[in-house]
């Protein structure tokens, strides 16, 4: 095998994590827009709590790509 095909395949591995970053912002938002549906009272507390797990949630995501820029250009 090709060094250069490996490193494609290896920078495809990596960003499968992106699948999961996805499905997880999904369901953070959803159940943001649910919970605030329900009590809106409770909004201030609840949007700092889901822009946080925003924000770990795309860590992965960017952390995922670094990963395969990695792999393809060092």
């Amino acid at each position: 095998m090709d060094i250069a095909a490996a490193r494609e395949i290896g920078a495809g591995i990596a960003v499968i994590a992106l699948a999961g970053v996805g499905i997880g912002l999904g369901n953070i938002f959803s159940t943001l827009v649910s919970s605030i549906a329900r009590n809106p009272a409770a909004r201030p507390h609840v949007f700092g709590l889901g822009m946080l797990g925003f924000a770990l949630t795309e860590a992965v995501a960017l952390y995922a790509l670094l990963i395969a820029f990695l792999i393809l250009f060092v």
